[in-house]
């Protein structure tokens, strides 16, 4: 038998989310322009956030929607991708409309790590597909720094390892190079 450990917080954040979910779903729905009382759908693109050695992978799936419907901002470390699909098909019988597809304004919000560079984020548009890249923020090493004894210069070692630094080679001693 497998122990997991129970972390309440997240129990806490499953709970939230389950409770947002259902009043948005009552709350956030507007009724229909000509008040028949039916309920416009809210419509939501779907997103996969894929990370790679590199790069941190958005794909939304945004059909019907062109390039030029779509915007995309980074503020503060928040990815917002918004936009708006539009109503194409409305049949008209009898006094009320059938609308099968949702439409409308839409907005998502990714929020990235530090150090990410907004400036080398990248965006692909084909099919009714949206692909952004996002490069990862170069990896923080801890930095080491010795202590001195009196008399002995100080060493600062940026690599991160636990391990002394080498001692300084004399003059007299012939240079090793490495080749990669």
């Amino acid at each position: 038998m497998a122990v997991i450990r129970w972390e309440p917080a997240r129990e806490l954040q499953s709970l939230q989310n389950e409770v947002n979910r259902l009043f948005s779903t009552v709350f956030d729905s507007p009724t229909a322009p000509n008040g028949a009382g039916a309920q416009a759908r809210r419509w939501i693109p779907p997103m996969d956030l894929v990370e790679t050695d590199s790069h941190f992978v958005l794909h939304a799936d945004l059909p019907g929607v062109s390039e030029d419907d779509v915007k995309i901002e980074v503020e503060a470390n928040v990815l917002e991708i918004s936009g708006e699909r539009r109503s194409e098909h409305t049949e008209k019988r009898d006094g009320y409309y059938r609308v099968e597809r949702a439409s409308g304004a839409f907005s998502r919000s990714l929020t990235l790590p530090e150090g990410i560079d907004a400036g080398a984020i990248e965006a692909r548009f084909d099919r009714g597909v949206l692909e952004v890249r996002i490069p990862k923020p170069a990896e923080r090493r801890p930095r080491r720094v010795e202590i001195n004894v009196a008399g002995s210069p100080p060493v600062i070692d940026g690599g991160g390892s636990d391990a002394p630094a080498a001692e300084p080679e004399s003059a007299s001693a012939p240079a090793a190079t490495a080749t990669a």
